[in-house]
């Protein structure tokens, strides 16, 4: 008892005793941080520094607020915005030919290219007050989704000029002289922007270019200006071909020291007119055969006035900040906007498909091998579409959340890349032949594109995710680097002695959470509403909970070594990202009122995220270096085994037949890829056949039944089979000319392009 009594004192004084605990914890523990603390590079500090944390944080720190996510509130269309969209991205739809854009034109057709420019699709972001539209990140999403589900070539044209680019950087950064003079005319159409950041030896890691502006004098439109000599070779710059005027990011120097004392003054923006002397655009890329324009950009010792850098003289050295905080468009906007079209696109054509195509006397959709893929197919697009919504409102609420957006990105163009590969499983040879009634062809092959730019998607997942959200989105992480490097060290030591007492409460109430948690069921964790979905509240709770105490544990053993430990931080980056996800699709559930058709798809998708988030953390805590901590891990996060397995096989079916009919959930599914009268690419064919055949059910089973009972053939031609079915008094004439007729369109969609000569 006196040897319990004296440990017990001891620990009071080391905790307590707040001279007695900055002498014996707090000093120690602050020179292990820093010598634990990973090196930082200077772009990596300035995208640590650069964005918002927003809901990502909430669901990083264990105890998820439900209500904020509820209060976010649901995206909307202005009447501005709706109007647009119904009549001229539906005219615009109207006048989209795929086939011929892709494979004849090699390009858009001019009159596309003028509609684009009058009717202001390149503005969509720029502010009303210089001629632009204004739109919201929802709008400019829906846009650029709505034209992608029926040619990918026309949404990156579209997509380019409103996401990382000219038009973004100027609305944040420009002059005031800059704006009126660009984006006017950028409205218009009058000019076309490029931006050229990656080249040859810089792709992800953009803080790499070699390109180089060095601060000199020289002459400029007669008079001897302080600017800038520029060397550049960039690669991959979409609309470089086509452009007018070209955003440019490069290292900028000052060796002379004609501004200031600093050489290396870092990475700078600048805007150049393409037809300046000495700026050469290349040749064209063919990117995995799209139309859209790509190619290069080259400059050798070229001369601009400071005043073309984006935002003046003082911007210089800025660039880096500038870009990530606006990658959100591009990585948050645009690129899942392409995956969520792809989704709704697959999820109404082969929904339709499946219906009308049969093997064996019976739909295809009604095998439970294509009930697995289908069903993939259309939770996947309510996930695209979930987390489509739930990022633009981040967006629109004025937070740049780049964590967020990196999430966004990555999964979502992965998810893409799933839903069409289950798409042309299941359409098979009506997938794979070439031709004007082709609908997946196009974006099965334009897949990769979206999942390498912005950050290739193996960097994007394996260091940002985590990376950037390990440190941004802990409470106390952030704070305790901050003190750790503070001059005065008795400023230093009180601040992190603060700190770290917060942080061992926080990191104690993860570890009791997670084991509380999981030994109950997660009976105990909060959840906002009632019915069906509670239970996926609540589990969330629990993921959230083991998710912030092995990032402790993670963090504390590893320290910089994290950073090296790629497939482990990238797994830890997997259960946040998940969780994300699985935020979005409750939260679509409750934008939508709940509605009743939803909940198998609901279901489904929330499965499978719970079940990735579960094995993302079993294998960082499989793979973790420290065995004894693996143990403990494992101990409190699945101390009676992991229990999270997915759908079930009957639900996976009950998703299936749930769209394969006429149906509301299948039109909230399917929105973004509109029925358009003059449709070329076969989408309006299997749908209306699809259709047809569906109103012929009962004709169809009737003669089924007639068929079982032994009085009609079974081995028949449809017309005979109908002759016999009338004489026999089984079906009616007009019953016979409906189901003919439906034959007839279904035989046509289920048919392919063939040609006399390629």
């Amino acid at each position: 008892m006196t040897i319990l009594l004296l440990l017990i004192l001891v620990l009071v004084a080391l905790f307590f005793v707040r001279d007695v605990r900055m002498q014996f914890v707090t000093k120690p523990v602050l020179a292990f941080f820093r010598k634990v603390l990973p090196p930082l590079s200077d772009t990596e500090r300035q995208a640590m520094e650069a964005g918002d944390v927003w809901w990502e944080a909430e669901l990083f720190r264990g105890k998820p607020n439900w209500d904020k996510l509820h209060d976010y509130g649901k995206p909307t269309l202005s009447s501005e915005e709706k109007a647009f969209i119904d009549n001229q991205v539906m005219t615009v739809l109207s006048m989209i030919d795929d086939y011929d854009i892709v494979n004849q034109r090699r390009d858009l057709p001019p009159e596309l290219w003028d509609y684009f420019k009058r009717e202001g699709f390149f503005a969509l972001i720029i502010p009303k007050k210089y001629g632009g539209k204004g739109f919201s990140a929802y709008a400019n999403s829906t846009i650029v989704s709505k034209i992608a589900s029926r040619s990918l070539s026309a949404a990156v044209t579209v997509m380019v000029p409103n996401s990382l680019g000219p038009g973004e950087l100027l609305t944040h950064y420009g002059t005031q002289e800059q704006k009126e003079h660009w984006l006017p005319a950028l409205a218009k159409g009058e000019e076309i922007p490029c931006f050229a950041l990656t080249g040859p030896e810089a792709g992800s890691d953009a803080g790499a270019i070699p390109d180089e502006g060095i601060v000199c004098r020289g002459k400029h439109n007669g008079e001897d200006v302080l600017g800038l000599k520029l060397t550049w070779n960039k690669r991959y710059i979409t609309l470089a071909p086509v452009a007018t005027v070209l955003g440019l990011a490069f290292k900028m120097k000052d060796p002379q020291g004609l501004l200031g004392d600093t050489v290396e003054l870092g990475i700078t923006c600048a805007l150049i007119p393409t037809k300046h002397k000495g700026v050469k655009i290349g040749r064209r890329h063919d990117p995995l055969h799209m139309a859209f324009m790509n190619g290069t950009t080259q400059g050798k010792d070229v001369f601009i006035p400071l005043d073309w850098i984006i935002g003046g003289p003082q911007y210089a050295g800025k660039g880096w900040r500038m870009l990530v905080e606006c990658l959100s468009a591009g990585r948050g906007i645009s690129l899942p906007a392409l995956a969520t079209a792809s989704g709704h696109l697959a999820t109404k054509t082969t929904t339709a498909y499946a219906y009308i195509r049969k093997q064996f006397g019976l739909s295809i959709g009604q095998f439970e091998g294509v009930q697995e893929a289908l069903a993939r197919i259309i939770a996947n697009t309510y996930q695209l579409e979930a987390a489509r919504r739930l990022t633009t409102t981040g967006i629109d609420l004025k937070v740049k959340p780049s964590v967020v957006t990196a999430i966004a990105k990555y999964h979502m163009t992965e998810l893409g890349r799933q839903v069409m590969n289950d798409a042309m499983d299941i359409q098979s040879g009506k997938g794979i032949q070439m031709g004007p009634k082709n609908y997946l062809a196009h974006g099965y092959m334009a897949n990769p594109i979206s999942i390498t730019v912005e950050g290739a998607n193996i960097l994007t997942r394996s260091l940002m995710i985590f990376g950037q959200g390990a440190t941004r989105c802990h409470p106390y992480v952030l704070a305790e680097m901050e003190a750790a490097g503070m001059s005065d060290e008795t400023e230093a030591l009180h601040r992190f002695d603060a700190l770290l007492m917060g942080h061992i409460g926080y990191a104690l109430r993860n570890a009791f959470a997670s084991i509380g948690h999981a030994l109950s069921g997660s009976y105990f964790a909060a959840a906002p509403v009632s019915g069906d979905t509670r239970r996926y509240y609540k589990q969330m709770s629990r993921m959230s909970a083991a998710l912030a105490f092995i990032t402790d544990i993670a963090m504390l053993v590893l320290g910089g070594d994290l950073k090296r430990k790629e497939m482990i931080s990238a797994r830890l980056g997997d259960v946040l990202s998940q969780l994300y996800l699985g935020s979005a699709t409750l939260k679509l559930f409750e934008d939508h009122g709940r509605q009743f058709d939803e909940l198998p798809v609901v279901k489904h998708a929330m499965e499978t995220r719970l079940q990735l988030a579960a094995a993302a953390l079993e294998g960082t805590i499989r793979n973790f270096p420290n065995r004894l901590l693996a143990w403990v891990m494992r101990l409190l996060v699945f101390p009676i085994g992991n229990w999270f397995k997915g759908p079930t096989d009957k639900l996976s079916s009950s998703v299936a037949a749930s769209l394969q009919k006429p149906s509301p959930i299948r039109e909230r599914l399917t929105f973004l890829c509109p029925d358009i009268a003059a449709d070329k690419s076969g989408i309006a064919e299997v749908e209306a056949a699809f259709q047809a055949v569906y109103k012929c059910r009962d004709i169809n089973a009737k003669i089924r039944e007639a068929q079982k009972q032994g009085n009609l053939a079974k081995q028949q031609s449809l017309e005979l089979l109908c002759d016999v079915a009338v004489e026999k008094g089984i079906i009616n004439e007009d019953e016979k000319s409906r189901l003919l007729a439906a034959d007839k369109l279904r035989i046509n969609a289920i048919n392919v392009d063939d040609f006399a000569k390629l």
